[in-house]
């Protein structure tokens, strides 16, 4: 029984230190919707689905604040906690970052040659980058880092 009394101790104390899902569910609700649902290729539902999850927006497991490229273009329209029942701001930000190239140039300019989201998850890619870019940890002085309430919310 001590043991067994350990052993669920243990396993209470991994989960808890185990980092959290970052995904707001209304936010993936809304991209599963609008992009994966009628998607023609399951192996990339199953990809964002099973796989990529919260790294369609986000970059690493460490740090929910990290984000990839096509996470922090959402960021900047979205508010994590104004914004989680809006599903119409959700779709208009979903809309609006779609139609972005998902590069940049060097000066921080849209790279006009490089695909816009949309065209990445039409191609069934992942619009942050491939699943081992966005699930490495970002290094530290990484620029794509949403500095709002640390303490806060999930987002």
């Amino acid at each position: 029984m001590r043991r067994v009394l350990l052993i669920i101790a243990a396993a209470t104390i991994t989960a808890a230190a185990a980092p959290r899902a970052s995904a707001l569910p209304q936010f993936q609700k809304e991209f599963l919707a609008k992009y994966i649902a009628e998607h023609p290729d399951a192996e990339y539902q199953e990809l964002v689905k099973k796989k990529a999850k919260c790294n369609v927006c986000h970059q690493g497991k460490k740090d929910k604040h990290h984000m990839n490229p096509y996470g922090y273009q959402l960021s900047k329209l979205l508010d994590h906690k104004k914004d989680k029942k809006n599903v119409e701001k959700i779709n208009a930000a979903l809309t609006k970052v779609g139609k972005m190239h998902s590069k940049t140039t060097k000066d921080g300019k849209p790279d006009e040659k490089s695909p816009t989201f949309d065209e990445l998850i039409a191609d069934s890619k992942l619009p942050g980058g491939t699943l081992e870019d966005v699930l490495k940890e970002p290094a530290e002085d990484a620029e794509h880092h949403h500095e709002e309430d640390d303490a806060g919310d999930d987002k």
